[in-house]
Order: structure tokens, then C-alpha cells, then sequence
């Protein structure tokens, strides 16, 4: 198994390019995040603690949605997302999604949302307040907000597709310096 190479971004030491990545698109789609803001007890001796926090998420409930992003899962991995998902709203997600335009990066989502591993919890795949589960497409509202779409055409109507093929762009070619002391 590979290393994941840290990394810092806006003074934000990362465990994973992966991850810093993701907070340039959540920062290009100007949604506020907490980079592992704090550990969960989910009990039997087992800890949790999520890598993202997200304020002021427009179309939900709550304003606060978690996320987890994940190279690869394990079992034990499966396991506490599984467990924290209980408790709280989060979303998983793996690389940042590739594509040309936002039609490629939407197929890309879609795809890997529809990719059912058994006993999940499936990449970009969230459950709603009804207990349903869809294809989540995060991205950037008509109104400016950060929002997790539906994978609807009448969800992704609401979708400003320009500032949300932007964000995605933006974090897939996001270049981090490379410290000697790797600080």
C-alpha cells in the first residue's frame, strides 16, 4: 500500500493530497470547513473522527454535513462511517471526479454512486431524512451555496453547472509545494 504524501494547504496540515484537494474545491465553491475538527466515541471502544465538517450547506435540514474521503476502505473503515452515519449526516467520497465538462463529471459521479460494495457506505452516495438513498452531486446552487444535488435533472436544474465544473477543475489541478522537512 502506498504512502499518502501530506500535505499543507492554507495552513492546514492534511494527511493526504486527496484530501487537501477536497478542500480546494469546498473552499471554490465557498462552503466554510473544519479540517478534522474533533473524535467521536461511537462506543465499544471504538473512535471515529470524521476528516471534514461543512457549514452553511444549502438544501438539507441542517446546515452541517461531514465528509469522509476515502483512496480505499477497509472493512474497519466501513464500519465506523457505518456506525457514525447514525448519528449524524456524512458523505463519503473518494478521488476528485474527472471529466472534461460537467456532463463527464456528472457520468463520473453517477457511476461511482451506483457502485454498490456490500454493507456499504457507497462513495457519493447519501441517504436523505426519509431514509432513501441517491447519488449525491456535490457542487455549487444558483444562489452561490454549496448543495448536495440529487441525481435528478430537476435537482441538477438548481445546479450552476459553470461554478461547479470550475471547483472541480480547480481541485483536480491543485499544485502544493513540497517541503524538504515534509512540514
Amino acid at each position: 500500500m502506498l504512502k499518502a504524501i501530506e500535505t499543507i494547504y492554507r495552513g492546514v496540515r492534511f494527511r493526504s493530497r486527496l484530501e487537501a484537494r477536497w478542500a480546494v474545491f469546498f473552499d471554490a465553491c465557498g462552503v466554510e470547513w473544519e479540517y478534522e475538527p474533533e473524535g467521536y466515541d461511537l462506543g465499544d471502544g471504538v473512535w471515529y473522527l470524521p476528516d471534514f465538517r461543512l457549514h452553511g450547506v444549502a438544501g438539507r435540514g441542517g446546515s452541517v454535513l461531514y465528509v469522509e474521503v476515502k483512496g480505499e476502505m477497509t472493512d474497519r473503515d466501513r464500519e465506523k462511517i457505518n456506525r457514525f452515519s447514525q448519528e449524524a449526516p456524512i458523505l463519503v467520497v473518494g478521488n476528485i471526479p474527472v471529466g472534461e465538462d460537467i456532463d463527464e463529471i456528472t457520468d463520473y459521479i453517477s457511476e461511482r454512486g451506483y457502485s454498490f460494495p456490500a454493507g456499504g457506505p457507497y462513495e457519493f452516495n447519501f441517504e436523505t431524512i426519509d431514509g432513501d438513498y441517491f447519488v449525491a452531486h456535490p457542487g455549487v446552487n444558483l444562489n452561490g451555496k454549496f448543495e448536495l444535488f440529487g441525481d435528478d435533472c430537476t435537482y441538477l436544474s438548481n445546479r450552476d453547472d459553470k461554478k461547479t465544473e470550475r471547483a472541480y477543475f480547480l481541485a483536480r489541478n491543485a499544485r502544493f509545494e513540497r517541503r524538504a522537512d515534509n512540514a
